[in-house]
């Protein structure tokens, strides 16, 4: 699956506050709202002597036709699996209080991306006080004292 964005200010190609009919492309999976949320494969896009998209559930079954202004069609997002610090240094913004910790976020699909992990003060001291108590789990681990 593919990870693009979805335009969302009027500079990025969308209106504010309405959403832009998603376009499957041949292999995406699609989540159908005319069927209840029903998510399919895309096995087939309008084309000459076919006004609809076609689709199937991933795991086989029986196939089904879509609208093919994509009106009826939303894009599956991939799940995140787990989110990984970034070697960079951290932020502190001390107008707003927060400290930014940069991230990889990693998806089911294989897929990244960068982003930025936003704390204020109550979670800075409260990570603060974790990330001590998985050093100190850790020493004990190595046989030293907890």
């Amino acid at each position: 699956m593919s990870r693009r964005g979805t335009p969302h200010l009027p500079s990025q190609g969308g209106e504010l506050g309405t959403a832009a009919p998603f376009y499957p492309r041949l292999g995406d999976l699609a989540r159908d709202t005319s069927r209840g949320g029903e998510i399919g494969v895309v096995i087939a896009l309008p084309a000459d002597g076919r006004n609809t998209y076609h689709l199937c559930p991933a795991g086989g079954g029986d196939k089904w036709s879509a609208p093919n202004d994509g009106t009826t069609l939303r894009p599956v997002q991939p799940h995140v699996t787990h989110i990984t610090p970034l070697k960079r240094d951290v932020t502190y913004d001390a107008r707003a209080q927060h400290g930014g910790l940069p991230v990889t976020v990693h998806y089911d699909d294989g897929g990244t991306a960068e982003s930025l992990l936003t704390l204020d003060p109550s979670q800075l001291e409260l990570y603060h006080y974790q990330v001590g108590r998985i050093l100190a789990l850790r020493d004990k681990d190595r046989g030293g004292k907890l």
